[in-house]
């Protein structure tokens, strides 16, 4: 019988661990440009050899070469333009890795100005951030409101635990008895904090359930007893169901008047919580932009207005030069050296690669730049990578989180990379395509008929477009477009 316990084992494995410097290369590679410049900042802050040249100064691609800079125990480097040496973040990560560390793209060039990144600056940069406010959040907005009315201070006690217990939306889906037990606080306090809470801005806050919701909110505007409101209170059911000439039929009124009472409920809002909701949405500053000049040609353009330039600072070059530093001082600030030139290489690195990028992006999707969404043809990942000459990998990070502005509109990269079909013709469509072909037709169909999936699978057909019942679902879904029964207009 084998013997149970701990016991020592000797054996050799392979792993890869990725190298710092190359870990930053690949967050380089795949921050947008707003977060790009935050990561420059970051380095700027821990690395003494790297200043920020001015956005409308001197430029880094006028000085001396950062190759020809006098820095003890460095081999000067051939006056010739090296090579350039395609970023390949794949499967030779290491090799690669080991490149850019002997080479540090001697092309970056630096200048030899006067301007230095001050204390002044930093004190005005501090400033302006520390400067930008936010809106109040839902809880302080609520409270702001209730210090004002006549509320005891139990009461206010209690409103503040029945807010802190509100969901995304604004609706309180536990009992009051429950929140009075958890809290400790009296079940009176928790009523009367709970009427108050129906009263304050924005109204329907507070509410079971979307029903009370919508009901409260036309209370709040005075509509009590109208349509509307008798509709949400008595056939709630039937207007989830837009039953319009049950709904007739069953209230005794005209097919318009039921039809103003939806209008006005459609103008209520559903989640009043949801304004004061932190703002999710990132601000999109396209890092490329694409467009036809005067001769007409089209012309790519990459935003470097949000991306630090930056430059080796001459003054640690001169303290290097001078031979005047210890051992210790001398290999930290050889070692910033290497760092701050390994940033540069790959920022530039990055930005060239968006660039080739987006090259083959506009030839493969020439026909969208002319003409718009409706042309936009099937592309992978892959097909790119092998014409840029890279791995697919590298194509992904490259594109991930960044945004290109077309004649068009603003669109993520990865727009641009769809699957798709083939019609009887043979001529490729993406599934983007395909979507808006199907929001067309639902969008020329006769709302008192409106088409079913099937129907809309034919039409399509006739197009030469074949596509399945369940894809044109998913769509129809994807799009945020109601089923058949419930797109009835009466």
């Amino acid at each position: 019988m084998p013997s149970q316990g701990f016991q020592q084992v000797q054996k050799q494995t392979q792993s890869m661990v990725l190298a710092p410097q190359l870990r930053q290369s690949l967050k380089i590679l795949q921050v947008s440009a707003l977060e790009l410049r935050d990561v420059i900042l970051e380095e700027l802050q821990s690395n003494p050899t790297l200043e920020e040249l001015p956005m409308d100064g001197i430029s880094i691609d006028a000085g001396e070469s950062s190759a020809s800079s006098p820095v003890p125990d460095q081999a000067s480097p051939s006056s010739e333009q090296p090579q350039e040496r395609e970023l390949e973040f794949g499967r030779d990560d290491f090799e690669i890795y080991n490149e850019m560390h002997e080479d540090y793209r001697a092309s970056m060039a630096e200048d030899n100005g006067n301007y230095s990144y001050t204390s002044d600056d930093e004190e005005r940069r501090k400033h302006f951030f520390d400067s930008i406010t936010s809106e109040a959040s839902l809880q302080e907005e609520l409270m702001r409101q209730a210090e004002l009315t006549d509320a005891s201070v139990g009461v206010l006690k209690a409103l503040e635990y029945i807010i802190g217990s509100l969901d995304d939306s604004g609706f309180l889906g536990s009992s009051l008895a429950d929140l009075a037990l958890l809290s400790g606080l009296p079940l009176g306090d928790m009523q009367n904090a709970h009427r108050l809470l129906k009263t304050l801005e924005p109204s329907g806050i507070g509410a079971a359930n979307l029903r009370e919701c919508l009901l409260i909110q036309l209370e709040f505007r005075g509509r009590k007893g109208s349509i509307a409101h008798q509709i949400i209170k008595d056939y709630y059911e039937l207007l989830l169901r837009r039953r319009i000439p049950e709904l007739v039929r069953r209230m005794g009124v005209t097919a318009d008047g039921i039809a103003e009472a939806m209008e006005e409920i459609a103008g209520l809002d559903p989640a009043p919580g949801r304004r004061f909701g932190d703002d999710s949405n990132r601000v999109v500053v396209p890092d490329v932009t694409v467009h036809k000049d005067e001769m007409g040609e089209w012309v790519i353009t990459l935003n470097n207005d949000y991306i630090p330039r930056l430059r080796i600072s001459p003054a640690y070059k001169e303290m290097l030069a001078k031979g005047t530093l210890n051992r210790k001082d001398k290999d930290y600030i050889q070692d910033k050296f290497r760092s701050g030139k390994f940033i540069i290489s790959s920022i530039e690195q990055r930005q060239q690669t968006i660039e080739r990028i987006t090259k083959e992006i506009l030839h493969f999707q020439s026909e969208f730049f002319e003409e718009g969404t409706s042309k936009l043809k099937p592309l992978t990942m892959s097909q790119v990578a092998d014409v840029v000459g890279v791995h697919e990998t590298t194509v992904s990070r490259a594109i991930a989180n960044k945004y290109i502005r077309t004649p068009h509109g603003v669109f993520e990269f990865k727009y641009f990379f769809t699957p798709g079909y083939k019609g009887e013709d043979g001529e490729s469509m993406s599934n983007t395509s395909v979507k808006e072909k199907i929001a067309q037709i639902i969008q020329a169909e006769n709302p008192a008929k409106p088409l079913s999936d099937q129907q809309i699978v034919g039409i399509l057909g006739e197009g030469g477009i074949t596509i399945a019942r369940r894809t044109v679902a998913k769509y129809r879904e994807e799009l945020g477009i109601l089923p058949t029964n419930l797109r009835r207009q009466y």
